[in-house]
């Protein structure tokens, strides 16, 4: 296996466990990320979306004891089936939605100006978010959550579909602007992200297998891990941020990002690939 190409599947690794779950679009930076290092090819794609299961271990790992609990308790108790019953709820829209439109949004908005511009779009409503957070919230737990709730979290989920969206920003800022709290809403997007990106994975490499070969392991192995140790990081981070923080920063992030794509694309200083 090529030296350069495992650093940069290490990198890819990196990109994808420090965006997938915060407010700025996993899909987004990796399409960036891939165009700038000529890591973009049909693989590369298959590769990018493989590469959240590593990110989705780590979710797997902080939330242990509480998914732990809630697999004990199914049989006996109602909270957990409710739970249970949420999150399969929220994740079922997305599963129909990309079977029916997942092929035409990858053949015509996989770009780097679609990315950047639901950057821009996504940052300004993040800030008209956090401005009516406080007067809105209904819901201050996971557990509060009814079923009508997780159905509506997971339509808002399916706006991610559109790259540069970003899934965990879709449902946290979704969640709150449905009268979820941001620890609520938060909390819900990790668990959302398990069978979702779990689904998506597996998906797409059953989909693509043709592509694939026993060669590839390295370079997905290494995606991987890289993955999973920098999303580890980044969600016990986020957990203690949203303490005491609000996503206003993400979003100022998310617009200056953006108009710096497209201020490079439109000077050509960058030639980012289509």
């Amino acid at each position: 296996m090529d030296t350069l190409l495992l650093l940069k599947a290490a990198i890819m690794g990196v990109v994808e466990g420090l965006t997938e779950f915060l407010p700025i679009s996993s899909t987004g930076h990796l399409i960036l990320a891939g165009s700038l290092l000529g890591f973009d090819d049909a693989k590369a794609k298959v590769f990018d979306i493989a590469i959240q299961t590593g990110a989705i271990f780590a979710v797997i790992l902080v939330y242990w004891q509480r998914i732990r609990a809630t697999l004990v308790a199914l049989p006996t108790e109602r909270q957990a089936r409710r739970f249970a019953l949420n999150v399969l709820i929220g994740f079922l829209p997305a599963v129909l939605l990309g079977l029916l439109l997942g092929k035409a949004i990858k053949a015509h908005l996989f770009t780097p100006v679609v990315v950047a511009s639901t950057f821009i779009l996504g940052g300004f409503v993040i800030l008209w978010a956090e401005r009516r957070q406080q007067a809105a919230v209904r819901i201050h737990a996971v557990d509060d959550m009814t079923p009508l709730d997780a159905l509506k979290v997971g339509l808002v989920q399916c706006l991610a579909m559109v790259p540069g969206t970003s899934r965990s920003g879709a449902t946290i800022i979704g969640g709150m602007l449905l009268g979820l709290s941001r620890k609520a809403a938060t909390d819900y997007s990790f668990f959302l992200a398990i069978p979702t990106l779990i689904g998506a994975g597996v998906y797409s490499l059953y989909k693509e297998r043709a592509l694939l070969s026993a060669a590839d392991i390295p370079l997905f192995a290494v995606g991987l891990v890289f993955s999973f140790i920098s999303a580890w990081l980044c969600v016990r981070w986020l957990l203690r941020y949203i303490s005491s923080h609000s996503f206003v920063p993400f979003a100022w992030y998310r617009i200056a990002f953006g108009l710096l794509v497209l201020a490079t694309a439109w000077s050509g200083l960058v030639t980012w690939a289509e």
